[in-house]
């Protein structure tokens, strides 16, 4: 059973998707996306999902540190409504707290220059985010 993580940004979307054991998460890729349009490529959503044969939906929940839910929390939520209407799949929100600092380091520890990571910040804080989930289920 493959699960895709997503990390939902205003105008980009990371995503990563699992092992078919669902012990790993890979990234995939980057979506550009406009969320004052409301576009979420859904679209482009919905071929990886039929590509990995996606079985259930982890959505980033970026919560405050001290564990209120604030206005990317909120629109995290929305989505993940979305998603399930418009995928008839399982939706989990997964704290992602400090999950895009944690990639953002990674990614310095890794020497990738300051234009390369804001390609792949997203993908990354995805990957992070799904993998903790996968973990925690093991």
């Amino acid at each position: 059973m493959r699960i895709i993580g997503l990390d939902l940004g205003s105008k980009t979307l990371g995503v990563a998707v699992s092992d078919e054991l669902g012990w790993t998460a890979q990234g995939v890729e980057t979506i550009s996306i406009n969320e004052d349009e409301g576009e979420f490529g859904i679209q482009r959503l919905a071929e990886l999902i039929k590509k990995y044969e996606v079985e259930k939906i982890v959505v980033g929940y970026p919560k405050n540190m001290n564990g209120t839910v604030g206005p990317r929390g909120e629109a995290s939520e929305r989505f993940a409504a979305l998603l399930k209407e418009q995928f008839q799949l399982p939706v989990i929100l997964w704290d992602e707290r400090l999950s895009t600092m944690e990639a953002e380091r990674f990614l310095i520890e890794a020497d990738v220059s300051r234009r390369k990571r804001r390609q792949v910040i997203d993908k990354m804080a995805a990957v992070i985010i799904l993998q903790s989930y996968l973990d925690s289920q093991q």
